[in-house]
């Protein structure tokens, strides 16, 4: 039975945290998503010189979870944790391209972070973005 509260996710996102390349912004990522098979895949954010080819922990624990399972991978939930150097939690929400790449991923998927005041947060894919791109059916 998996953590109302994502504890085992966010557990994994935080040390997939410690692994994260962020010499840019001191922001140190990590995401742990469970997909619909029941197995568990970690990503982290990797910082580049040329900003905006760096990559967020979201997308990283996405790509890990379909190079393992293939292009039918479906998102159940995700953990998302960001830290500081120190070690102080950050409060952070996925980026608007990780949230497509996650309704698309999981329609439906719980998405836990901190928000303000280090409160954790669960959140629907929906909710997070309730207007979210689809191709049209062909």
């Amino acid at each position: 039975m998996h953590q109302s509260d994502l504890g085992d996710l966010r557990e994994q996102a935080e040390r997939a945290s410690r692994q994260a390349r962020a010499p840019y912004s001191g922001l140190f990522v990590g995401a742990a998503l469970r997909s619909a098979s029941g197995q568990i895949h970690r990503g982290c954010n990797v910082e580049n010189g040329a900003l905006p080819l760096g990559s967020c922990a979201e997308r990283g624990a996405i790509a890990a979870a379909v190079l393992a399972e293939g292009p039918d991978f479906g998102l159940v939930e995700i953990a998302v944790v960001a830290k500081t150097a120190d070690g102080t939690v950050q409060a952070v929400s996925p980026c608007g391209a990780c949230r497509q790449l996650i309704a698309e991923s999981g329609p439906g998927a719980r998405i836990g972070f901190h928000s303000t005041n280090n409160a954790w947060v669960i959140a629907t894919s929906s909710e997070l973005l309730p207007y979210a791109f689809v191709l049209p059916e062909s």
